[in-house]
């Protein structure tokens, strides 16, 4: 299980990084969580230290990797 950084945004609720597998984990407010494939460890960092996580998770990941919804 990857480790959840709970973060200040009006759609996410936390995120984390499996650097090994190049996942990124997204649990969003409203329910569900997905996992984005093949996630740069530059573009994850972007996205768990940026002043908006849901710009930045639009901008840098969403579109551009393949993921999962559970």
């Amino acid at each position: 299980m990857v480790a959840m950084k709970q973060v200040f945004s009006s759609h996410v609720h936390a995120v984390g990084y499996d650097a090994t597998k190049k996942e990124l984990h997204v649990e969003y407010k409203k329910g569900g969580r997905a996992v984005y494939k093949n996630v740069e460890n530059e573009k994850a960092q972007q996205v768990l230290n940026g002043a908006s996580i849901g710009k930045a998770l639009h901008t840098h990941v969403r579109g551009a990797h393949d993921h999962e919804m559970f």
